[in-house]
């Protein structure tokens, strides 16, 4: 009964909406692709559009564009009266300067999605248009606010990208503003009274409590502390006892934009995982399926290659696979001339899984007893989310590490940032960290990214797929389910594909 009044009670403006996070590292998504980066900045940066399930793009900051006949020029005629939270306005200047200064420099996905782009031309404030070299067919799919997040000119250009304050101090022009970051403890935004759709802004505030142990977050979420969790909030174990409870829901939507995926990534700059055979025996030393079950607790389903089978326009079964077989990945080690020694081992390697859930340190421990059985021995670091990004993609300091990432909506936007030889780049997290490169997938990538015949295109990503799972630069466990975790006096929170890590526009809050 309850639950029933609950359900029933009126949207209440002027609320406190309670989400939780693991510590980020900024706040600011325009060059950092982390999850739980995306679910905060994304409350206080509009994009260009957004999406309905249907993945067409709606009106947001843009309220039309066009694209030219021959598919070089796409424009667009942004919304007049858009303010920043400092009371500038939002033109077309801040457009061109995030597109060109941003997306194509430091944006780990942003670097090849927006390859062709040559030029950003704005004859008026509230007009743009994006010049490309060459057709970019997949870029519409690309403009929602975490994902092509716009940053302020006047507040950025000139200065260090990287190190700018703001990037802890967020200056948006979305529904909700920064307030305050106390490290530890919690995050606070408060309603834009300035925000350009006023019906839209129903929270008086949003409050992100820090709560690094995923256990800490379930205990939270059952004892009603807690409104909203993105990105798997709680530990695996806990999820489906959790969204049984009365109060609490896993929805079945709000997930489609992300195609997300498990990996182990190898450094192919160091030996002996610069050797094939090493990498394939590995692969064939790891069960996918008793991972899915046992770490994933069925939140998602074991991954055939590099692009996840939620991508069905461009997903193929048809490449190389290495069944678990403990045998064949002894053989392999054998031919790469790394046989046991004395005491069993044939050598040992370092492994680091990214930080923030239980899942990631799973996998480690998992990964680690299985390397045991051929005759690997793994040391696990776990750390935090600062030092994992510097060890791994600005150092290169690393054998293996496993992680999480988004797909989403097209193997260009989501896929190819880890296999494109041009996306290795320093400091970029979530990029092509592992060092891979092969000159044919890179024809193959840049040739798909302005192929304009869907089936010629589908066709240069089936073959990518076959050279990459035979080149084997990472291993794809699982196409993962990253749920969000919901108190049900939450309303209206899943409107799009992005769910949790969309705006928030037009959510509410009963009791």
């Amino acid at each position: 009964m309850a639950g029933q009044a609950m359900a029933q009670a009126a949207p209440a403006k002027g609320s406190t909406l309670r989400i939780t996070l693991p510590e980020p590292v900024m706040l600011t998504g325009a060059f950092n692709s982390a999850g739980q980066i995306y679910l905060i900045s994304g409350k206080m940066f509009d994009g260009l559009v957004t999406y309905g399930f249907d993945f067409k793009p709606q009106p947001q900051l843009a309220e039309s564009w066009s694209l030219s006949a021959d598919g070089l020029a796409l424009t667009f005629k942004l919304r007049p009266g858009v303010k920043w939270h400092d009371g500038k306005p939002f033109t077309s200047a801040d457009l061109a300067y995030s597109a060109m200064s941003v997306w194509k420099v430091a944006h780990p996905r942003g670097r090849s999605t927006y390859a062709n782009l040559e030029k950003v031309d704005t004859p008026d404030a509230l007009t743009a248009t994006l010049r490309f070299s060459k057709p970019a067919p997949y870029v519409m799919n690309a403009l929602a606010g975490v994902e092509s997040q716009i940053l302020p000119r006047h507040l950025y250009e000139g200065k260090d990208l990287l190190t700018n304050p703001l990037n802890a101090a967020p200056v948006g022009n979305g529904p909700y503003k920064f307030v305050e970051w106390q490290r530890g403890q919690f995050i606070a935004l408060e309603r834009n009274p300035d925000y350009w759709d006023k019906s839209k802004t129903l929270l008086d505030r949003i409050v992100v409590r820090i709560i690094p142990d995923p256990a800490g977050r379930s205990a939270a979420f059952e004892s009603g502390e807690l409104d909203v969790g993105g990105a798997i909030p709680v530990a695996l174990a806990d999820a489906r006892r959790l969204s049984g409870l009365p109060s609490l829901e896993i929805p079945e939507k709000g997930t489609e934009a992300l195609a997300t995926m498990a990996y182990i990534e190898f450094n192919l700059r160091k030996a002996p995982f610069n050797d094939v055979r090493v990498r394939r025996a590995i692969a064939h030393a790891l069960n996918r399926d008793f991972m899915m079950k046992n770490i994933w607790y069925g939140f998602g389903r074991a991954s055939t290659g590099p692009i996840s089978s939620d991508m069905v326009q461009f997903y193929s079964k048809d490449v190389p696979s290495y069944k678990y077989d403990i045998e064949i990945a002894k053989k392999l080690l054998d031919e790469a001339g790394l046989k046991p020694g004395a005491d069993g081992i044939r050598f040992r390697m370092t492994h680091d899984p990214l930080p923030g859930g239980d899942h990631y340190r799973s996998t480690g421990d998992y990964f680690r007893a299985a390397m045991q059985r051929i005759g690997i021995a793994v040391e696990v670091r776990n750390q935090d989310f600062a030092g994992y990004y510097k060890r791994v993609y600005t150092d290169n300091d690393f054998d293996s590490t496993n992680f999480v990432a988004f797909n989403l909506t097209d193997p260009t936007l989501g896929v190819q940032r880890f296999y494109w030889s041009k996306n290795i780049q320093k400091g970029v997290v979530f990029s092509n960290g592992s060092g891979y490169s092969n000159p044919e997938v890179d024809r193959l990538l840049e040739a798909a990214q302005v192929e304009p015949d869907p089936v010629k295109r589908r066709a240069q990503f089936a073959q990518f797929q076959k050279i990459v799972m035979t080149d084997l630069p990472n291993i794809p466990i699982g196409d993962i389910n990253y749920f969000t975790l919901l108190n049900r006096r939450v309303k209206n929170l899943i409107t799009s594909p992005y769910g949790a890590h969309d705006n928030f526009a037009g959510v509410s809050v009963t009791g």
